[in-house]
């Protein structure tokens, strides 16, 4: 951030101080700003992960269906609480971030106060979910919060575990998910998760060095744009792998695990050629949720894919079908 100096004091350094609660007109309100504060788009994570285990679910029944939907409401809470508590811890350095200093507690909206107390309700709610949910272990919640209270102590300071522990997250909320269901998870499954979330986490490590450099984010002085792009084509090449070899032995695909994973394979391969050039063409990759929802190129990709995949995962499920369709 630039430094000003008011006129009459040469020399004197001045930042401006965040504006009071409730300044000027023509702000968001209290209630947009506590909702903002949650990131509810981010809230996509929890909602396409979680639920990734009644593809290996036995039956589609209500019973199952309800201990998803309860395990994906409690990783959305446990979401909610971190975005917070994070809002709180790093309020400071937000303000000197160009786009960041714009958030309701940085910005001054929200008072620290009101966020712990908003932060506290949230985790009562969290609390209520976890202990009067379906009687299935809800320990990769719990796992999500404390190493989310690790990554904000300690470990986002540290190159490359920073990052690595943000990936971390998501594949808790596929354990989650399976827990839920009472089916073991996959490895390749996770490997190919845990990898594919590492390339996004690393693509937005990238656009910050540019942005704002190591000001912001102390832990990227131990990055750089070269060593950035070294990762990436390392993490392509891994979650590409790793989810071809899911396709073919470890998904839910029965005799059809060969036809998913070459019908699969150009599609996964657009997609992640397309997000390389986002971030290393086009200079994106800055927000990953909204830059993968926004990207035509990406979201035709993923549609076509969830289609390849849904019409052989049916084929496996409904052998009288597959029958009738390639008889």
């Amino acid at each position: 951030m630039h430094v000003i100096e008011p006129p009459g004091s040469p020399g004197v350094a001045w930042r401006p101080e965040p504006p009071a609660d409730g300044a000027a007109d023509g702000r968001p309100g209290m209630f947009a700003d506590l909702v903002a504060l949650v990131r509810p788009l981010h809230s996509v994570k929890s909602l396409l992960l979680v639920p990734v285990a009644l593809a290996d679910a036995n039956a589609w029944n209500l019973p199952a269906l309800g201990r998803v939907a309860w395990a994906a409401a409690g990783f959305v809470l446990a979401g909610a609480c971190v975005y917070v508590g994070n809002d709180i811890a790093d309020r400071e350095r937000d303000r000197d971030h160009p786009a960041k200093r714009r958030r309701p507690i940085a910005a001054g909206r929200v008072s620290v106060r009101a966020g712990y107390l908003y932060c506290a309700g949230l985790l009562a709610l969290l609390g209520v979910v976890i202990g009067c949910g379906p009687g299935r272990p809800y320990w990769p919640v719990l796992a999500y919060l404390a190493l989310n209270v690790a990554y904000s102590r300690a470990l986002k300071h540290i190159p490359l575990i920073d990052v690595g522990a943000v990936a971390l997250g998501f594949a808790l909320r596929v354990v989650q998910g399976y827990l839920a269901i009472g089916e073991p998870v996959s490895g390749w499954l996770l490997v190919t998760v845990f990898s594919l979330s590492l390339l996004l986490v690393i693509g937005k490590r990238r656009q910050e060095l540019l942005e704002t450099g190591s000001a912001h984010r102390p832990a990227l002085r131990g990055y750089s744009v070269g060593l950035a792009d070294q990762m990436l084509q390392l993490t392509c090449v891994l979650t590409a792998v790793s989810g071809l070899i899911y396709l073919r032995t470890e998904a839910p695909f029965g005799p059809y695990g060969q036809v998913a994973m070459l019908l699969a394979t150009p599609l996964a391969l657009f997609a992640l050629f397309r997000y390389l050039q986002v971030v290393l063409v086009e200079g994106g990759g800055g927000d990953p949720v909204r830059g993968v929802l926004r990207d035509r190129g990406l979201a035709v990709t993923g549609v076509a894919l969830a289609i390849v995949l849904g019409g052989t995962f049916l084929l496996a499920r409904h052998p009288a079908l597959a029958d009738v369709i390639l008889r």
